[in-house]
């Protein structure tokens, strides 16, 4: 083989190619999801459930527990139920973020969101069924993990969503309104719970059902902290510099309701480079997996790279 042929041989093999991955790893969450939750009585709650949780979107959070399982020799099938359990719960937060009391938002991923088709009592019994759903499918479906690493994936996902995390996140966010002088200690701690809790178990909990080492688990905790944190800051940017049609919900609302955000205590461009530096710190946590750890490698790139 000649030297050009050599190169070339060596440039395909270092190249990854996230949107086929993405795609690929999204049809299967897809289907898994509809599988999940059939329509049965009463149907109007089953209805507004699947309304949310199949209205699209990146299944980001499915697909990093794929992908770590798989990463620490574990199985999409041993992973599934669990990346569907994150999706029900992150669709809860968005169908209770939404709400008039909250965030009061009429779009979402390009849609109606759900209190607007529903109403303001099926939208928050739709998220509620949602979450209680997402531990009984875990509990439920999963096959071929160990009893113990089951219990810590429940653990793990409660906390997420709890006091600990994303309710906890929600309230001081809510507390924050109005008040564009928050502290970046405040700013990191809403979002580190709101936003980078669910991420991070979504990662861990990939790692735990394939039977993951304490040392390996601590790396990708801090990977999935540093992407989580690096996701809100892009999603900030965007809701200054995107469109309404490009976001798929109303742009320029923390604007509107007084929030503080990063581009409101950096700038823009600081963000920025404060994302991209996360990045590249999330991508260092990984170096000792080496090529096995390129889809999570190639995901902190798109965080900081989507337009949407």
């Amino acid at each position: 083989m000649v030297l050009s042929d050599k190169m070339h041989t060596s440039q395909k093999e270092l190249h990854f190619d996230l949107a086929a991955y993405l795609q690929e790893r999204q049809t299967l969450v897809e289907v898994a999801l509809d599988r999940s939750l059939p329509v049965i009585y009463p149907e109007k709650i089953y209805d507004a459930m699947r309304y949310s949780l199949l209205a699209g979107g990146k299944r980001l959070r499915p697909i990093l527990c794929l992908a770590t399982c798989e990463l620490i020799g574990g199985t999409i099938d041993m992973a599934m139920p669990t990346a569907c359990a994150l999706e029900m719960i992150h669709t809860m937060s968005l169908i209770h973020d939404d709400l008039p009391a909250m965030d009061n938002d009429d779009y979402r991923r390009g849609k109606l969101t759900n209190h607007k088709v529903y109403g303001e009592d099926i939208a928050i019994l739709a998220g509620d069924g949602l979450l209680a759903y997402a531990f009984e499918h875990v509990a439920m479906e999963t096959k071929n993990v160990p009893n113990d690493r089951l219990l810590r994936i429940v653990a793990i996902l409660g906390r997420a969503v709890g006091a600990a995390g994303l309710v906890g996140g929600q309230v001081v966010d809510l507390e924050s309104e109005g008040n564009t002088a928050i502290c970046l200690e405040t700013l990191n701690f809403i979002h580190n719970h709101k936003t980078a809790a669910l991420l991070e178990a979504s990662v861990t909990s990939g790692g735990i059902l394939a039977g993951i080492s304490d040392v390996d688990l601590q790396r990708l905790s801090r990977y999935a902290q540093h992407i989580g944190l690096a996701f809100q800051i892009v999603d900030d940017i965007l809701d200054i510099t995107a469109t309404q049609e490009e976001l798929g919900k109303t742009a320029g609302k923390d604007l509107r309701a007084q929030k503080a955000t990063y581009p409101s205590v950096w700038g823009l461009e600081e963000s920025k480079s404060q994302a991209q530096s996360l990045v590249q710190k999330a991508k260092a946590q990984l170096a000792d997996f080496g090529d096995r750890a390129k889809p999570l490698t190639a995901i902190a790139d798109f965080i900081t790279a989507r337009t949407h």
